[in-house]
């Protein structure tokens, strides 16, 4: 993997949340979690989220979180933090996953960079190609609602890898015994979201 100075770029903000957002704290699990009184949330990269995963499709201990969620209302558009390539595209329709699932393909100098974008609404799928090319600032996709995003609150699972994923999947989760390799093939999303906390 080519190592990426990510300070050498200047990104777009995937939401416009402002600056009135509650970061969430799940690490004493989803059920400590108060109801918060803004309309934008953040989820934590590398949180340990227990009793959270439990639906059929998580094994094991799985409950690390490896991406951000920003929490938003339903059909929030998603803008491109830079330019690029959708590289895969698809529905992870079991409870507990993704739903829509868009994951770009950034060159950021001589490394490739990829960005999984999780629980969309089917519809930003719509039109969508895998190599298609898009601008910074472009909208990506939109906020799925709970129906077709996996049975979750309103939000975008956004998540960076180095490596080239086989699919439109990416671990959103992992185990403790999984997080030393997964935190070097998939950096913190602030890289490119900002200082979000």
């Amino acid at each position: 993997m080519v190592p990426i100075d990510f300070s050498a770029f200047n990104f777009t903000p995937i939401i416009d949340m402002g600056e009135d957002y509650t970061v969430l704290d799940f690490s004493a699990g989803p059920k400590a979690v108060r109801r918060p009184k803004t309309t934008y949330t953040v989820g934590k990269y590398n949180e340990k989220r227990p009793n959270m995963y439990t639906a059929e499709i998580f094994e094991d201990d799985r409950c690390i979180h490896m991406g951000i969620d920003l929490g938003g209302p339903v059909e929030t558009p998603l803008k491109a933090f830079y330019e690029g390539t959708i590289f895969k595209l698809g529905i992870n329709p079991d409870e507990g996953d993704y739903g829509g699932v868009i994951v770009t393909q950034h060159q950021l100098s001589e490394a490739f960079l990829y960005a999984l974008w999780g629980h969309l609404s089917h519809a930003s799928l719509n039109g969508k190609n895998e190599g298609d090319a898009f601008q910074q600032g472009d909208v990506i996709g939109f906020i799925g609602n709970k129906e077709e995003n996996g049975g979750w609150p309103p939000h975008v699972h956004f998540q960076l890898g180095l490596e080239a994923p086989n699919t439109h999947d990416m671990p959103g989760v992992v185990s403790p015994a999984e997080l030393e390799a997964a935190l070097k093939a998939h950096p913190d999303p602030r890289l490119v979201l900002g200082p979000l906390y």
